[in-house]
C-alpha cells in the first residue's frame, strides 16, 4: 500500500522504516492541511499525528483523491472529524495505548521538577552558585494527589503516586475496581479539586472535558495547588490558568501540551520571534514548567506506535476486522 506520512520527524522515519511490513511510505515534514493534501496523490492511506487537523474539507479532498484510510500514530482522535469520515466511507485507525507508563512517568517528572526545582539548581550549579535559597520543596509523602481520568495512563500514574505514599483521589465516569483495591479513592470532580495538593489530568479531550479547568474549577482548588497536564492542551483554559497563577490559586503549573501547540511544538524555533503571546506569558512565570509534548517520547513507546500502526494498516489491507478503528457515534 502507498501511504503518505505527514508531520514526519527524524524519529518517526527511523521507527516506521524499521518496522515497515512492506508498504511504500512517502515521508513529508509538512503537516496535513488543505494545501498539502495533494502530497497524498496516488495513496490509499495517510498517516498523521496529534496536531494534524483531519477536518471535513480535508477529508472530502482526500476522498476525491482515492484515500480510504486515515492512520493515526497516536491515541487521541479529537483532531479527526469521524462523522465526516464515516459519510465518505473512510476508515480511521489509531494506536490506543503505547507504553502508557511513559506519559505517566513524564507527569511525575514534571511534578518532581516543579516541586524540588532541580532545573533551577542545575542551572545555578553550572554557574558556580551552590546556594539553596528559594529551592525548598515539599514531601510528596502523605500529600493528596487528584487524578482526572483513570484510563491506561491515569491508572499507571495512580500506581506511581501510591508508591510515593500519597493519598490518591480519582474522578472518572468509569471506575476501575483494580485501582480501588490498590487504594485509590474515587470521588466527584468537585471534591477532588477541593482536597488535592496535586492535580494531574489524564482524560481525553471531548465536548464534556474541553476547558474542564476554568475559572469555576480553579476557584475550587486550594491556594498553591500544583496542576499537571500531559493529556490534551484544551483541557485547560490557558487564560484562566494564567489568572490563577497571578493570584497564587495555582502554585505550580506543569504542561506537556498546550491549546495552541500546533504552530510551536515539534519545531525548532531558535532565533525566531514567537508570536504566541499566551505561551510567552506562561514562560514568564518561575513556577511554570513547559515541555514540548514529549511525554510519549521513549524508545518503547515509539516501537509500539510503529508496530501497532503497521498492524492497523495490514488489517485494512487484508480486509480483516479493525480492532483499533475509530467509529463515529
Amino acid at each position: 500500500m502507498k501511504i503518505a506520512v505527514y508531520s514526519t520527524q527524524p524519529y518517526d522515519k527511523a521507527y516506521l522504516q524499521q518496522h515497515n511490513t512492506g508498504h511504500e511510505l512517502l515521508f513529508y515534514e509538512a503537516p496535513l492541511t488543505i494545501g498539502t493534501c495533494s502530497l497524498a496523490a496516488g495513496c490509499t492511506a495517510i498517516c498523521v499525528f496529534v496536531n494534524d487537523g483531519v477536518h471535513a474539507a480535508i477529508l472530502a479532498k482526500l476522498s476525491s483523491m482515492g484515500v480510504k484510510l486515515i492512520v493515526l500514530r497516536c491515541a487521541g482522535f479529537n483532531n479527526v472529524d469521524a462523522v465526516a469520515a464515516k459519510q465518505l466511507n473512510i476508515k480511521i485507525v489509531r494506536v490506543p495505548a503505547y507504553a502508557p507508563q511513559a506519559v505517566a512517568e513524564h507527569a511525575v517528572a514534571l511534578i518532581l521538577t516543579l516541586n524540588r526545582k532541580t532545573h533551577k539548581a542545575y542551572n545555578r550549579v553550572r554557574e558556580g552558585n551552590f546556594s539553596l535559597t528559594n529551592l525548598a520543596g515539599f514531601n510528596l509523602h502523605n500529600k493528596t494527589a487528584g487524578v482526572v481520568g483513570t484510563g491506561k495512563i491515569g491508572s499507571a500514574f495512580c500506581k506511581i503516586m501510591l508508591g510515593f505514599g500519597c493519598k490518591v483521589l480519582a474522578y472518572d465516569v468509569l471506575e476501575d475496581d483494580a485501582l480501588k483495591q490498590a487504594g485509590v479513592q474515587y470521588t466527584t470532580l468537585n471534591n477532588l479539586l477541593l482536597q488535592s495538593t496535586i492535580i494531574s489530568l489524564h482524560c481525553p479531550l471531548n465536548a464534556a472535558t474541553a476547558h474542564i479547568i476554568n475559572n469555576d474549577t480553579l476557584a475550587l482548588m486550594q491556594p498553591g495547588t500544583m496542576l499537571i497536564n500531559t493529556s490534551r492542551g484544551a483541557l485547560i483554559n490557558t487564560a484562566h490558568a494564567i489568572a490563577a497563577l497571578k493570584t497564587g490559586r495555582l502554585g505550580y503549573l506543569g504542561i506537556d501540551v498546550y491549546e495552541q501547540e500546533e504552530a510551536l511544538f515539534f519545531n525548532d524555533l531558535t532565533g525566531t520571534v514567537v508570536s504566541d503571546d499566551i505561551i510567552e506569558r506562561l514562560m514568564s512565570f518561575t513556577n511554570v514548567l513547559i515541555t514540548p509534548h514529549q511525554g510519549f517520547f521513549t524508545a518503547e513507546a515509539l516501537t509500539e506506535i510503529a508496530v501497532t500502526t503497521f498492524a492497523n494498516i495490514d488489517g485494512f489491507d487484508k480486509g480483516a476486522p479493525l480492532i483499533n478503528e475509530v467509529v463515529a457515534v
